[in-house]
């Protein structure tokens, strides 16, 4: 049973419209609260929000029945508040039993002190949310903003950055060890649930795996003549182990005359699956990393990284080569951002595996006018989104185009021959850069802490709903009290 808010008032509880908030405190919590407040009292604006969560909420349950839940309203607020402030679930936690203006915003009052949010009940809600319907929340709360700034909308500016999925450097002897970790594990279960013998020693077996895996590492930092030709024989041994115990956890599913139709594995994340799906899941995954090893370290073969594996718990995850000083390999997904002239991301998108950026600023650019209703005058990309054909079909688009040319003397040729509105946009691009140094910095979109390909969308736009949320409250702030602590910026006082 759940409801979108508690509408009756409570005496030890204020309306969340009166709610005073600390305007003398800078931390990020401030500026968040002062946004929900706004949405909140735009009965509109909260009715379509929580429409939309009550969607993914209760999309095969009853509203009416069973125990009561959380309230959506209290949903979005801890949504809001998990990366807009850059927690973990049991911060999230400990600041919703503690914290007392978050739990008057929650609609819970002083004399209420056994309601409980534990971290998993917490968790379990917010994943809920979908990821297409945080792209929806995002959207009406930037033209919430953009309502009280119209102008924002007039100039946008765009890049790519890396949302790195967290996992650990990957090497073919970690990932082997990784899928036999939970191979074996999930061969011995299924054997005793059936009834089936062979399986009794898997944890001396595993230890022995994590054995060989650590001599390998050692050898692969060993500097001697022979190093070499001692890792080869050391991986032909794992290798060879591997193969076996594959072998036996396949002959284990055909026993169980399990079958996987071509369609089926991609209705599941791996940590729901049945366990005789989820064996064969990380059996194929495990497989394929030992015939990367073979082909690369056996017979010294040059393996495309299209063809690799670099985490068997999130298999999607690419191997990106940016070229930057500090991390000039990352393993993630490219995230697209698009900001406004006040700082709201009006669009953002994972982009796809083997998607360019020269391939996505048409696209997005054509959408994005098309949402605004056309407001858009003006757009400025760097020098990875051009090509010849780019710089014409967005002059299509918005008025002045600004696409940096590939090559300094082109750079400097475009940049002498460009108007003062593209010479104007030139200059301010790179504030989108501090935009996503924000993000990684205070919405924890430098390294993603959930998993599956889903929990990764979900949370990175829940990182940009934080941000969102951040700026509009600031800008609320602002209008209301320019001179108050929680209305200024840290980074133009630091400047």
């Amino acid at each position: 049973m759940r409801t979108r808010f508690n509408p009756q008032p409570r005496l030890d509880c204020p309306p969340i419209g009166e709610i005073k908030l600390n305007l003398n405190c800078r931390d990020e919590i401030i500026p968040i609260l002062r946004a929900l407040q706004h949405i909140y009292s735009d009965s509109k604006l909260r009715r379509e929000i929580l429409d939309l969560v009550g969607e993914d909420v209760n999309r095969e349950t009853s509203t009416e029945h069973g125990r009561p839940g959380m309230d959506y309203w209290q949903i979005i607020v801890l949504a809001a508040v998990r990366l807009g402030c850059d927690l973990d679930y049991d911060k999230l936690q400990d600041l919703a039993e503690q914290h007392r203006n978050l739990r008057l915003f929650m609609g819970i009052g002083d004399w209420q002190e056994e309601v409980d949010f534990d971290w998993r009940r917490i968790r379990d809600n917010l994943c809920h949310l979908r990821p297409e319907t945080l792209t929806k929340i995002n959207r009406l709360v930037v033209a919430a903003g953009h309502k009280l700034a119209p102008e924002a909308v007039k100039t946008v500016r765009g890049d790519t950055f890396v949302v790195e999925t967290n996992i650990h450097h990957p090497t073919e002897s970690s990932l082997i060890g990784d899928g036999l970790r939970k191979v074996l594990p999930l061969a011995a279960e299924l054997a005793e649930q059936h009834g089936l013998s062979g399986w009794r020693q898997h944890e001396h077996i595993l230890q022995n795996v994590r054995k060989l895996v650590q001599k390998i590492g050692r050898a692969s930092r060993a500097k001697g003549k022979g190093g070499p030709e001692r890792l080869k024989k050391l991986y032909r041994e794992l290798l060879d182990l591997a193969k076996e115990l594959l072998r036996r956890a396949k002959q284990l599913l055909v026993s169980l005359a399990f079958q996987v139709q071509d369609s089926q594995e991609g209705i599941w994340s791996a940590s729901v699956m049945p366990p005789a799906m989820r064996l064969h899941h990380y059996l194929e995954l495990t497989r394929k990393v030992c015939d990367t090893a073979r082909r690369r370290v056996l017979l010294g073969e040059t393996v495309p990284n299209a063809e690799k594996i670099f985490s068997i718990f999130e298999p999607e995850t690419e191997l990106i080569k940016r070229g930057k000083q500090a991390k000039p390999i990352q393993y993630g997904h490219n995230v697209l951002v698009i900001e406004d002239g006040v700082g709201f991301i009006c669009e953002y998108q994972v982009v796809g595996k083997g998607v360019l950026d020269q391939d996505l600023v048409v696209p997005v650019m054509k959408k994005l006018q098309k949402r605004v209703g056309g407001k858009i005058e003006r757009a400025s990309f760097d020098r990875s989104f051009h090509t010849p054909d780019n710089q014409e079909h967005l002059g299509k688009i918005v008025r002045t185009p600004c696409i940096a040319s590939k090559g300094q003397e082109k750079g400097r040729k475009q940049q002498k021959e460009g108007t003062v509105a593209f010479r104007k946009a030139r200059q301010s691009h790179p504030g989108v850069e501090s935009a996503i140094g924000a993000m990684q910095a205070g919405n924890g979109l430098e390294r993603c802490r959930d998993k599956t390909d889903r929990g990764y969308e979900r949370y990175v736009g829940l990182g940009v709903l934080g941000r969102n949320l951040h700026t509009l409250g600031k800008l609320l702030l602002a209008q209301e009290n320019a001179q108050c602590e929680a209305a200024q910026s840290r980074r133009k006082e630091a400047g």
